[in-house]
């Protein structure tokens, strides 16, 4: 049997066991990873590099962060005041944090980062409406995920470049995707996202969290209230580690630093003590994305991702419908991106997209963003991105309830990216 089928059969299996709920997700996921690391798809080096990766390394500090903001007495003002705006109303509390949400997700280019900031305010207006935070931040977690990037703002601005980029490496100039290009194609589906979050996603969120949730995470406790000092610092940091994350690019600091930085300070100057800080953290939670990263490499290892986008790109030579065409682009990155980091299956499938293009000399500029746009929505498991885990632990989700509540997000995301992308840039123009 070679590493590439075990390996398959050993996703399978860790995936039946997410949604079977039996065992503990962090406990399947380090089980998983183990299975790969003895059946030889995965390296155990690779492996034990996943608990220092950078990403699992900010997600443990944003835990940290979020708790220091929501000890303030700033979060509880902050949603008193949306609610009195919002008049008590959810659907027009998720109008204000959605696009607040939105935009941040143009300037800081992980959903990680943008949901840990609108976690806490988000927790403590549903604390304010007496509902459970579960009704809205799996919602939150979409909007995260699927509009970074969408605009030629901050990151965003990049796309084009990293696309053509593709274009060169693959010897295929006669085409080249313009600034705009990638807003042009994802904006309607950025809309309808939002759409669907404010005034939707709520009516399929569970009405209490489906699993046990730390109190900690959930709202404010009898703790007594911070000193004046405390406060400010805690104000001061949390504002400080967000304009740090929006600027970035700009000082030059990996964003894992940042974050460390911020949840150390928020410990040094007493808004958490040492004690708190730890229970911030969801540890399962943060195993459960180590043994995500161990997943995707071990089908990245065994050339899953490749496998799969050679079959793709002869399959799809053969459908005559640009449509059909579009939506197989879509559709297997869009599940192959639950199982796999994000990145690594755009680095596999855009070259194969524009090589297929070219074998029928045509237009490879919507495929690539279909492609793209496909990668930069997965929202639907916790393998998925970083942020889904993060949100399934404060806001008490399976991987059952998960599924339910993107089911429909994700069936508007392929439609209306398909056919809005493919008639904006058609293969044949």
């Amino acid at each position: 049997m070679s590493h590439l089928t075990i390996c398959l059969i050993i996703c399978v299996l860790t995936m039946a066991s997410y949604i079977w709920g039996k065992l503990p997700m962090g406990l399947t996921a380090l089980l998983s990873m183990v299975l790969f690391i003895v059946t030889g798809c995965l390296k155990a080096s690779t492996a034990a590099a996943y608990f220092g990766n950078a990403n699992g390394i900010m997600i443990v500090a944003m835990f940290i962060v979020a708790a220091g903001f929501n000890r303030t007495q700033f979060v509880k003002k902050c949603a008193a005041s949306v609610n009195r705006i919002a008049k008590g109303s959810l659907t027009r509390v998720m109008l204000g944090y959605v696009l607040i949400a939105a935009l941040l997700s143009q300037f800081i280019q992980s959903s990680v980062i943008v949901f840990g900031i609108m976690a806490p305010l988000m927790m403590a207006s549903c604390d304010e409406l007496g509902i459970s935070p579960s009704k809205a931040l799996f919602p939150m977690a979409i909007i995260c995920i699927a509009t970074i990037s969408a605009l030629p703002l901050g990151a965003g601005a990049t796309q084009f470049a990293e696309l053509n980029g593709y274009l060169q490496a693959n010897e295929y100039t006669e085409y080249v995707v313009g600034l705009t290009d990638p807003m042009k194609a994802r904006l309607p589906m950025l809309i309808g996202v939002i759409i669907y979050c404010i005034f939707f996603a709520a009516k399929f969120a569970p009405d209490k969290p489906v699993v046990a949730v730390k109190e900690v995470q959930t709202r404010q406790d009898n703790r007594e209230a911070l000193s004046p000092f405390k406060e400010r610092a805690g104000y001061i940091i949390f504002i400080l580690t967000t304009i740090a994350l929006i600027l970035q690019r700009q000082i030059g600091i990996d964003t894992w630093v940042i974050c460390v930085s911020g949840a150390v300070a928020m410990v040094l100057f007493g808004v958490l003590t040492e004690k708190e800080a730890v229970a911030a953290v969801n540890w399962p939670m943060a195993f459960l994305l180590v043994g995500s990263f161990a997943m995707g490499g071990a089908l990245t290892e065994t050339g899953a991702g490749e496998v799969v986008g050679n079959f793709l790109a002869s399959f799809a030579n053969k459908l005559g419908n640009p449509y059909l065409i579009g939506f197989v682009f879509f559709i297997v990155p869009f599940l192959l991106t639950q199982v796999m980091m994000n990145r690594t299956v755009m680095i596999v499938f855009i070259p194969i997209a524009i090589l297929a293009c070219k074998s029928l000399n045509a237009n490879p500029i919507g495929i690539m963003i279909l492609v793209q746009s496909a990668c930069l929505s997965s929202f639907m498991t916790p393998m998925a991105t970083p942020a889904v885990p993060m949100c399934m632990s404060m806001g008490g989700y399976d991987v059952k309830s998960l599924i339910k509540q993107s089911l429909l997000p994700a069936a508007i995301l392929c439609v209306v990216s398909v056919f809005w992308i493919m008639t904006v840039f058609p293969m044949y123009p």
